[in-house]
C-alpha cells in the first residue's frame, strides 16, 4: 500500500510551488479562484494550515489547537510567499515523519482527532486546492499527479464516491466545492472525515479506511503492523465488504470496519465492524475475528463491548445483531458475556443461532 506521509506533503509542495512561480510575475492582489480572498491571502492561509498542522503532531493535544499563528507581513513578493510555503511544508512534512504511529491529536472533524495519516492526508489536500485557488487567479496551470488525488479520496473522503477511471483530480475538486461532476449536483459545503477511535481498555479500535481496506484485501497489512499469524481471513473478507461499499457509493466509514490494536505495543490482533448501517429498523449487524496467536486473552470480548457501547449511544441505532455458527462456543461465549440475547437460528438447516442486543 502507498503510504500517505512525508514523501507526498514534499511532492504536493513542491509541484504547488513549481507551478505557482509562473505566476510570480503577475498581481496576487487578485481573488483566488471561487474564494473571496486574495492569492497571497490564500496563500497565507495555506501556509498557516501547514504550520498549524506541524503544531498538533509535535505539541499533540487532545482538546484544542496550539495556539499560534503565521502571517506574511515580512514578505515583499511573490517569491516571498512561496519561500514561506516552501518552509511550512517542510517542517510539515518533518511533523509527520517523527510522530509514532500511534499518535492521534486534536482535530475537530468529525471525531476530534487524527493520526500522522490523517494529518498528512488534510495537509496535501489544503496544498492541492489551494494551489489550484491561487493558479486560477492568476491565469496559469496547475494539475496535480493522479495518485496523490486518490490517496487523499480513500483516506479522508471515504464518503466520496470516486470516478470510474484515472479523473482522481477532478472528484477532488468537487468534492471541495470547487468543481462540476456528471451527474452529480455540486457541492456548496464540504468536509474530510479522519478516520474514528474506539478507546478500550488494553485495545484501540481503529476504523480503516478504504485505502487500507484495498491493501488488506490484496493480501498486504492495511498500513498496520500484526502479531504472528495476522490478519485472518475473515479480516480480509470483511475489508472486501468494505471496498464494495465504497466503489458504490455507500460506505458510511463509522458504520465500516475496525482494526483491534493492542495499546501495549501497536500490533493489531484481529478485526471487527458492522456489514453496514443501520437498516430501516434500525438494526445494524456485527461480526468479528481474531488471529489465532491472540485468542484466549478476552480481546474480543472488550472490543465487542466498546463497539456496541459506542453503536448502542448513537440515535441512529435501535439494535444490534450477529450470527453465530452452531459449533463457535468461544464466539457464543463471547456474545454472550457483552450481553447479546440469543433470539433464534439461521440458515437453511439452522446451522447459526441469532443474537441481539438492545440498549
Amino acid at each position: 500500500m502507498r503510504a500517505m506521509g512525508g514523501d507526498q506533503v514534499e511532492e504536493a509542495v513542491s509541484g504547488a510551488v513549481t507551478a505557482l512561480r509562473g505566476g510570480t510575475g503577475r498581481d496576487w492582489s487578485v481573488k483566488a479562484g471561487r474564494l473571496e480572498w486574495s492569492c497571497r491571502r490564500t496563500a497565507e492561509h495555506l501556509a498557516s494550515d501547514l504550520i498549524s498542522y506541524a503544531g498538533q503532531l509535535a505539541g499533540r493535544p487532545a482538546d484544542r489547537y496550539v495556539p499560534f499563528k503565521i502571517t506574511f507581513d515580512e514578505c515583499e513578493g511573490a517569491e516571498d510567499v512561496l519561500q514561506v510555503v516552501e518552509a511550512t511544508g517542510a517542517l510539515f512534512a518533518a511533523a509527520v515523519r517523527t510522530t509514532p504511529r500511534e499518535v492521534r491529536a486534536f482535530h475537530p472533524y468529525p471525531f476530534r482527532s487524527a493520526d500522522r495519516e490523517g494529518f498528512a492526508a488534510m495537509g496535501v489536500t489544503e496544498i492541492l486546492v489551494h494551489a489550484h485557488d491561487v493558479a486560477e487567479g492568476l491565469g496559469i496551470p496547475y494539475e496535480p499527479p493522479a495518485a496523490l488525488c486518490a490517496d487523499i479520496l480513500t483516506r479522508i473522503f471515504p464518503h466520496v464516491r470516486p470516478e470510474p477511471g484515472p479523473d482522481h483530480w477532478r472528484t477532488l475538486l468537487w468534492a471541495t466545492g470547487r468543481g462540476e461532476l456528471p451527474g452529480r449536483a455540486p457541492l456548496t459545503t464540504w468536509r474530510w472525515s479522519n478516520n474514528l477511535v474506539i478507546p478500550a481498555d488494553r485495545l484501540t479500535l481503529q476504523g480503516v479506511t478504504p485505502a487500507a481496506a484495498a491493501d488488506l484485501c490484496a493480501g498486504g497489512t492495511g498500513g498496520f503492523e500484526w502479531i504472528e499469524g495476522g490478519p485472518f481471513q475473515g479480516t480480509r473478507d470483511a475489508a472486501g465488504m468494505v471496498v464494495k461499499a465504497y466503489e458504490a457509493g455507500v460506505h458510511r466509514p463509522e458504520w465500516g470496519m475496525f482494526l483491534l490494536v493492542r495499546r501495549e505495543d501497536g500490533r493489531a490482533v484481529g478485526g471487527m465492524g458492522f456489514h453496514g448501517a443501520p437498516d430501516e429498523q434500525g438494526r445494524a449487524e456485527v461480526g468479528y475475528d481474531l488471529a489465532e496467536s491472540a485468542r484466549g486473552n478476552g480481546y474480543a470480548t472488550e472490543a465487542l463491548r466498546a463497539l456496541s457501547a459506542w453503536a448502542l449511544a448513537r440515535e441512529d441505532l435501535t439494535y444490534l445483531f450477529a450470527t453465530v455458527d452452531r459449533t463457535n462456543a468461544p464466539s457464543q461465549g463471547v456474545i454472550s458475556r457483552v450481553g447479546f440475547t440469543r433470539v433464534g437460528t439461521v440458515g437453511d438447516d439452522g446451522e447459526q443461532y441469532a443474537y441481539e442486543l438492545r440498549g
